[in-house]
């Protein structure tokens, strides 16, 4: 075999191979990415679907809802409030990132079209969406797609306010998350809609949709500033994130106290009421018990002897004797 043609079929036989091995990496890093299937693209209220899916963490806890004002290419423009939160469903995935659920049909607060949206509850954040039509619910054409403006964060976020007395006796920690946003678009946003979201530990975040009255003009900044508020009673480490458009722009530490305030009430609640429940119940003895019949002798040989009285200088001013007549009668 000639050297030129030697090299030629190794040249063919390497190429071939990367390309195979380009080939079958194509599944892999497309199953990554969650995916998301319905058994049937159409139903009516009362009826069901079977929810599938493949490509997620495996061992995840997802939840599954049907909501409004969706669709695929651009998510769940109203956040969580357009969905059947009361009907949703719960299920974990399988070693291999895959799962299967039945999940019932119901009417979203808000017209369609709508989707089957399904997100992490655990971990890190991934979420999905499937077109689903619910048959005779009401349909109207979704917002404006703002793709012209998009916003960035321009400074780093923080947390302004403190806790106080209330907050050292369990009352909910509340802050102001402060983030100054620039419009990197060609197109104003007006009044955009933020998800605010708190962590704990490994669980995912709870996201809340805040509206933020105002317009930011292409190439314009604003100062954002969103309450944030956790439950009574809580402490430890906690991340707010601030999310919008489905990208999470800023994540901000917040360590949160231990009211001490609860632990000095409970102590003093296990200190003083038995106390007093002992000395109560002293009293209730003391004061039905009987009493032993030696105790009244004592009490008055206790007593001291009455004073001697005097004897009168003036014998015949005693009420009951007579003055002496004269001597002889």
């Amino acid at each position: 075999m000639p050297p030129a043609f030697r090299l030629r079929y190794v040249s063919l036989w390497v190429l071939s191979a990367l390309l195979a091995a380009l080939a079958g990496a194509g599944p892999v890093g497309a199953a990554d990415r969650p995916l998301v299937e319905l058994s049937k693209a159409q139903a009516g209220t009362g009826g069901s679907v079977t929810v599938s899916g493949s490509g997620w963490r495996p061992r995840a806890l997802l939840t599954l809802l049907v909501c409004g004002q969706a669709e695929p290419r651009r998510g769940v423009t109203g956040g969580t409030n357009s969905c059947a939160n009361a009907d949703g469903r719960a299920v974990t995935t399988g070693a291999d990132g895959r799962f299967r659920r039945e999940l019932p049909v119901v009417e979203p607060p808000v017209p369609c079209p709508c989707v089957v949206h399904v997100a992490t509850v655990t971990g890190a954040a991934a979420e999905a969406d499937a077109a689903l039509q619910v048959a005779g619910h009401a349909v109207e054409p979704l917002p404006a797609d703002a793709a012209g403006g998009r916003l960035s964060l321009l400074t780093d976020t923080r947390l302004r306010g403190s806790g106080g007395l209330l907050t050292w006796f369990g009352s909910p920690p509340s802050r102001t998350l402060l983030v100054t946003v620039g419009n990197v678009g060609t197109s104003p946003v007006r009044d955009p809609v933020f998800q605010v979201g708190t962590s704990h530990g490994v669980y995912a975040p709870q996201w809340q949709d805040q509206r933020w009255r105002g317009t930011i003009r292409p190439g314009g900044k604003a100062r954002i500033e969103l309450p944030v508020e956790l439950g009574a009673g809580a402490h430890g480490d906690y991340t707010v994130s601030l999310k919008y458009g489905g990208k999470v722009l800023a994540e901000h530490p917040w360590g949160v106290g231990r009211p001490w305030g609860v632990t000095l009430f409970w102590v003093l609640v296990l200190l003083v009421v038995p106390a007093a429940l002992v000395r109560g119940a002293l009293a209730v003895i003391d004061h039905v018990r009987p009493r032993r019949p030696g105790h009244a002798a004592r009490q008055a040989r206790r007593l001291p002897p009455p004073a001697p009285r005097r004897a009168s200088a003036t014998p015949w001013f005693a009420p009951d004797g007579d003055p002496p007549g004269p001597t002889g009668t």
